[in-house]
């Protein structure tokens, strides 16, 4: 005997995220700063052990069976990609193309369209850029930055190309490079890059140091997917960023 049901009508708001196969940060991350009753629907992608120019632009060739591997009943409000330095190798627009292959959104971002999102809301036109990155790497977000009207005023890169390494750098580490970076030229905010560095618990501080906003690429991540599918003044609200949500 087949059993009797209703079906709930009730539905709450879908977020998508295609991350990289070896992100071990981003999930976690977004669980602490979307709100308790945004659901969160991950893919992943397959990315290289290292990160150069060629890994990044491989995982073209995956994003949108990657998007496809979302739940086919849901509901996307939006849909991010979890890697900063990818964004900027294939570009923005592409990756979004690629995604929307895969996955029916009405929105599509990544963490440099978030970051310059971020940027334009808060009147931010220069910036100190922290990058785990090889140079190369770094480069190309430079170049992405820049196009979008950023300057990067400051820099500085742990220039390490191995994942599994970038995600076990400390977070005092990362703190106290923010503030060397932040503080080696004039800019209206510092950005740490990667989806897999260990950034967000340690923006209050970083700020508290510098007097300006220190932006990480899962919280702009967050934050715009916020703004974009209308709940960002219910995100947690983990820096100067969402005092403008």
């Amino acid at each position: 005997m087949a059993l009797p049901y209703t079906i709930d009508t009730h539905r709450p708001t879908q977020i998508g995220l295609v991350t990289l196969q070896s992100d071990e940060t981003i999930e976690r991350d977004f669980r602490m700063l979307l709100p308790p009753d945004v659901e969160l629907l991950v893919s992943r992608v397959p990315s290289g052990a290292t990160v150069s120019l060629d890994s990044l632009c491989a995982m073209e060739d995956s994003l949108t069976a990657s998007a496809r591997l979302l739940p086919i009943g849901a509901e996307l409000a939006a849909v991010g990609y979890g890697c900063t330095s990818a964004s900027a190798a294939i570009g923005a627009a592409r990756v979004a193309e690629l995604i929307r292959k895969g996955a029916d959104t009405p929105y599509v971002s990544d963490p440099l369209t978030s970051l310059i999102a971020a940027c334009t809301a808060h009147g931010i036109g220069r910036i100190g850029l922290i990058s785990p990155y090889v140079a190369s790497v770094s480069d190309r977000l430079i170049q992405g930055l820049e196009a979008a009207g950023i300057s990067v005023t400051s820099f500085g890169s742990f220039d390490e190309p191995l994942e599994e390494r970038v995600v076990r750098i400390s977070r005092q580490s990362v703190r106290d490079a923010a503030i060397h970076v932040g503080r080696s030229g004039a800019c209206d905010a510092v950005f740490l890059s990667c989806t897999n560095l260990r950034a967000l618990e340690v923006i209050d501080e970083i700020e508290a140091e510098l007097g300006v906003p220190a932006l990480s690429s899962n919280q702009v991540l967050a934050w715009h997917l916020g703004v974009l599918a209308g709940f960002s003044s219910r995100c947690t609200r983990i820096g100067q960023l969402f005092d403008a949500a």
